[in-house]
């Protein structure tokens, strides 16, 4: 049986392994229903679903120290791959190019991963909390589905433009916002279909069920 610190603590680890992921091997580019998006589409989801949890049980402010944990342990992710890439590679280690272009990223790009996380998920552990009061801590659907929706489309839009705008002629806005709306649109069925996975987590974090 696990203590309500254990369990808060597994959910900070998930939340800081999907946050971590989503920035390595979300480099990846897949195909999804003929749209061009990065693998880290499965976990950012899961970074909405932790803090709505959080929220829903332990208030704001508790979200609000999971977001920043995580800030903290993703700049120094990055510092730490930064530097194992500028490393020199032992004469008899022969894999520092791919190595590097697996690894490595623009400086531009990780800024914008790390101002899209940081306003995306500050604004979502506030909308929720917003919603929570205005429902009377009721319909947690709504909660979870209304705040996950509008911080989404936030971090994928800053996330875009701060990455990608004008890095060539052909990254204007219009094609810009081209490429938002469908990765957006993904993202928002996948915030639809977490909802039973946010009750559930709900109600094991309490302990017992709580509408």
């Amino acid at each position: 049986m696990f203590t309500q610190d254990q369990k808060k603590d597994f959910l900070l680890g998930l939340f800081i392994g999907c946050l971590i992921l989503a920035n390595t091997i979300g480099t990846k580019i897949t195909t999804l229903l003929g749209v061009r998006v990065s693998v880290g589409i499965f976990f950012v989801p899961v970074l909405f679903l932790v803090t709505d949890v959080i929220g829903e049980v332990y208030g704001r402010r508790e979200a609000n120290k999971f977001v920043v944990i995580a800030l903290a342990l993703l700049v120094l992710t990055l510092g730490m791959t930064a530097l194992a890439i500028v490393l020199p590679a032992n004469p008899t280690w022969g894999n520092q190019e791919p190595f590097a272009l697996i690894f490595g990223s623009t400086l531009r790009m990780t800024f914008a991963s790390i101002v899209a996380f940081v306003i995306s998920q500050f604004h979502d552990v506030w909308s929720f909390d917003f919603w929570k009061r205005k429902t009377g801590g009721k319909h947690l659907w709504l909660r979870n589905n209304a705040s996950t929706i509008v911080s989404q489309l936030l971090d994928t839009t800053i996330f875009m433009f701060i990455a990608f705008y004008r890095m060539t002629p052909k990254y204007t806005v219009s094609f810009i916002v081209s490429l938002i709306i469908p990765y957006w649109l993904f993202k928002v069925v996948f915030a639809l279909l977490d909802t039973p996975f946010c009750y559930a987590l709900v109600v094991w974090l309490r302990g017992k069920q709580k509408n």
